[in-house]
């Protein structure tokens, strides 16, 4: 496959997805719209579209003035019928596109939690499977999306109900991260060191770190890729 990922920032990068894709033997293509030069690809060229993180909000066009075409080109993918991925700030640009509300979250999560699959998940029974024992994964985020009309209610945490949404088979939104490795986790607290403010869902800097000694991230990135993009 061609796959195209839109990225953010230069510390919230494709991370294991660009492990899996090199071992599947899929293209990979970037546009980074921290770049000075970004350039977004014709539809034609990608059969699917992932959609990165950032400390952004969906609503900070006048900040960042790419946001608008970026909102209007997974519009475009949306409607050609592309696969479409949406990794946490990426899940929210896919559910304010698709006109669910993006707001602040009932709690900012940053660190290793698990969440759990809902019974509606039941309805893609691959996504319930991979997450039915509550696997622990990395979280770094304040706002939270709303369930789209039509979508399902994939997973939910002890900090927030809403974590992941599927729309049929072609649009997948993770609140949380899974394709994160150890130099990401490192990148996000030099770079986002003033969001670890101590809360019930925030953990200390040093339980960032010891956390993803123990993550299975990288498996559980590679089976939802796999499964998803089949």
């Amino acid at each position: 496959m061609n796959i195209h990922c839109l990225q953010h920032v230069h510390f919230e990068g494709m991370g294991y997805i660009q492990t899996w894709a090199n071992e599947q033997a899929h293209q990979v293509t970037a546009t980074r719209f921290f770049e000075q030069e970004h350039r977004l690809p014709t539809m034609s060229a990608i059969d699917a579209l992932i959609v990165l993180g950032g400390p952004m909000s969906v609503f900070d066009e006048v900040q960042y003035e790419w946001l608008v075409d970026e909102k209007r080109f997974i519009r475009e993918a949306i409607d050609a019928g592309k696969k479409i991925l949406g990794i946490c700030l990426g899940a929210q640009l896919v559910a304010h596109v698709l006109g669910a509300a993006v707001k602040p979250a009932l709690n900012k999560e940053i660190g290793w939690f698990p969440v759990y699959a809902t019974e509606e998940s039941k309805a893609l029974p691959w996504f319930y499977e991979l997450f039915s024992a509550g696997p622990t994964v990395f979280h770094w985020h304040a706002d939270k999306f709303e369930i789209p009309y039509g979508a399902i209610n994939l997973a939910s945490s002890d900090a927030n109900k809403n974590q992941a949404f599927a729309v049929g088979n072609q649009l997948l939104g993770l609140q949380f991260h899974v394709e994160t490795t150890p130099v990401d986790v490192s990148a996000l607290i030099e770079n986002m060191k003033a969001d670890i403010i101590p809360g019930n869902f925030v953990q200390h800097e040093t339980e960032l770190i010891v956390g993803m000694e123990h993550s299975k991230d990288q498996h559980i990135c590679k089976d939802l890729l796999s499964c998803f993009f089949h």
